[in-house]
């Protein structure tokens, strides 16, 4: 198999981590195809001794802390969701981030995230330690769970507590969810996509958004029908089953940024 045949799957997972990383999709696929450009430019620039996936997030991470390509917003000036994210940064070291996002959202074990970002394992840890006490003391809100299975939304529920947050309502369906937020607003939104009357849960967040700005986190089985690379994508994607660890970096990092999600149409 050729070295582009083994990249292409990770791609779709490579632009999920760089635009939460760096907090929107135009700005997280800039980087993503500078790293492809690089690549194509000089194969010989990926380190795949430790596995592709490794190498491609390694050279990712060179070319990140290398700013390649500075992030803006649609009219080239800094977005909304990087000026609340520089806000954030300053009581926050950017690689604490970095490693929290590998290391749960990605799904890296300590080791590999530590070849990643070349860092020791007692650092990568520590790192991780110092990102979600962080965020989690910068930020408190509300939650809405839109989720029919009610094992997953007591899940849910639990995390969202755990990490100091409320839990507003969990909807089932489409219209509860619509209804749910109207009647009280959330701070944040964890919808599934598919729901139990056949509903969609994209539907109700597309509603929910054209009424006010919330961060939204996409927890789903179906990870492929919004990761096209085609069409405004969300932001922050969460794969079933999921780890907690992962749904709590995820909710911080959907607050971190403290924005309105794009939705697929």
């Amino acid at each position: 198999m050729s070295l582009s045949q083994e990249i292409a799957p990770l791609l779709p997972y490579l632009r999920r981590y760089a635009r939460a990383l760096s907090g929107t999709q135009k700005s997280g696929d800039a980087y993503v195809r500078a790293c492809l450009q690089a690549l194509v430019a000089d194969p010989s620039i990926i380190d795949t001794g430790d596995g592709v996936k490794i190498g491609l997030y390694r050279l990712f991470h060179v070319l990140w802390n290398a700013t390649v390509v500075p992030p803006a917003g649609d009219d080239g000036a800094t977005s909304i969701f990087e000026q609340t994210a520089q806000q954030r940064l300053a009581s926050m070291a950017p690689e604490s981030r970095q490693t929290l996002l590998l290391s749960t959202l990605e799904g890296f074990s300590i080791p590999e995230t530590a070849r990643i970002i070349e860092r020791s394992e007692d650092d990568v840890s520590r790192l991780i330690k110092d990102a979600i006490d962080e965020i989690d003391r910068q930020t408190k809100t509300d939650v809405l769970i839109i989720e029919d299975e009610p094992l997953i939304s007591m899940d849910l529920e639990h995390i969202v507590e755990s990490l100091g947050h409320g839990v507003t309502s969990v909807a089932r369906t489409a219209s509860a969810a619509i209804a749910a937020a109207k009647s009280n607003p959330p701070g944040l939104v964890l919808a599934d996509i598919q729901l139990a009357d056949g509903s969609s849960g994209i539907d109700a967040v597309k509603e929910i958004l054209a009424e006010m700005t919330v961060p939204v986190i996409f927890i789903t089985s179906f990870p492929e029908r919004l990761l096209t690379g085609e069409r405004p994508e969300p932001t922050f994607l969460i794969t079933k089953p999921f780890n907690p660890n992962t749904v709590k970096a995820g909710i911080s990092q959907a607050l971190f940024f403290k924005g309105s999600d794009a939705v697929a149409a």
